[in-house]
């Protein structure tokens, strides 16, 4: 949301953390209880997620994930994929919610991260909305107009890319960077005309505007998006039963939405978790969630997601996405192929489990 939340700040290159050797004598006063110690403290790991409106959030919320792992897990919410790409390349958190858009940024400026869930195919939960009170009623109106987007997020590279279908220069708009809570302010105050983000702000903004394009037609277009979860690779690697057992619990969540979406009322216990983890009114829950498409595990391991090698959608969207970043200046350089950012390894895994 996807998520394209001001997604990139240059903060992913060149973050380096020195380990500090342990004096000799220190080495010798190692002992079993100490080796104990550092197995406990492996069993725990911090993991970010987004305001974003996802079946996921009900198993955060219920402990579901402490309950199939038996990690102590320490939930961090950030407002954008940014912000969550400069918490994974500081050390600060292992596994973490990106959008297509900063996850492209992050592996092409150097973080060893690794796609390994899709948590939504975007599709209509993304759109272009403008204010009433602004007059735009065609693409051409958006001409000298302030339009507010979270910068190298999924909604900036379909912004980017609405504005070039509809052959307005971005010379001939103003694209302010703002992250989801700053465009509400802003739009609340009059200070923008346009804006391209995602729910909860969304339904905020569309209370006084109207949509004038959706990511789901764009992504028609032959540019999709999609949120998905990243982990650091040497920790997946390290902690491959946890990650196998982390992503059947988000696979049962999402099945359980799938099989019977009718009972996900403004009223009902799933979306009272939704809004105890993000915030916003449970009564946007459900039309929000119906606007996102949740692949099942057989379909993120096929080469439709993470499955395929070289044939992964999402290994292409990655690349398409890291082109469109490089020809903004937000990035330096491209990487020849994303392939070994995203792996089907720990689906397959929970696939097998019982």
């Amino acid at each position: 949301m996807t998520g394209l939340p001001n997604r990139l700040r240059r903060v992913f290159a060149a973050t380096a953390l020195a380990a500090a050797a342990l004096p000799a004598t220190l080495m010798l006063g190692l002992t079993a209880p100490a080796t104990a110690q550092a197995q406990a403290q492996e069993k725990e790991v911090t993991i970010a997620y987004q305001q974003i409106v996802d079946p996921w959030l009900v198993a955060i919320s219920s402990g579901e994930f402490e309950k199939a792992t038996g990690y102590k897990i320490h939930w961090r919410q950030f407002e954008s994929g940014a912000k969550v790409a400069t918490a994974l390349a500081s050390g600060d958190i292992k596994i973490g919610v990106l959008g297509s858009s900063p996850m492209a940024a992050a592996v092409s400026q150097g973080l060893d991260l690794q796609l390994f869930w899709i948590l939504d195919d975007i599709n209509q939960a993304e759109a272009m909305v403008v204010r009433n009170a602004s007059n735009i009623k065609t693409p051409a109106d958006l001409k000298g107009k302030k339009i507010g987007v979270p910068f190298v997020s999924t909604t900036h590279y379909h912004t980017m890319f609405a504005l070039q279908q509809w052959g307005i220069k971005p010379t001939e708009v103003q694209v302010l960077n703002m992250q989801p809570n700053q465009i509400v302010a802003a739009w609340e105050r009059g200070d923008i005309d346009a804006a391209y983000v995602w729910d909860p702000a969304l339904a905020q903004i569309k209370q006084s505007g109207h949509v004038l394009i959706t990511s789901g037609e764009l992504s028609k277009q032959g540019k999709p998006t999609f949120d998905g979860i990243a982990v650091d690779r040497k920790w997946g690697e390290a902690n491959a039963d946890f990650m196998a057992k982390f992503v059947k619990v988000i696979a049962s969540a999402d099945a359980a939405y799938r099989q019977n979406q009718a009972a996900w009322t403004a009223g009902s216990p799933q979306v009272k978790s939704i809004v105890k983890m993000i915030g916003g009114k449970p009564e946007d829950v459900p039309g929000a969630l119906s606007l996102y498409a949740y692949p099942s595990a057989e379909q993120q391991a096929s080469a439709e997601w993470l499955g395929g090698g070289k044939d992964s959608r999402a290994a292409k969207a990655l690349k398409d996405t890291a082109d469109f970043l490089k020809g903004q200046q937000k990035i330096n350089a491209v990487k020849a192929d994303y392939t070994p950012f995203v792996t089907s390894r720990y689906v397959d895994a929970a696939l097998k489990l019982k």
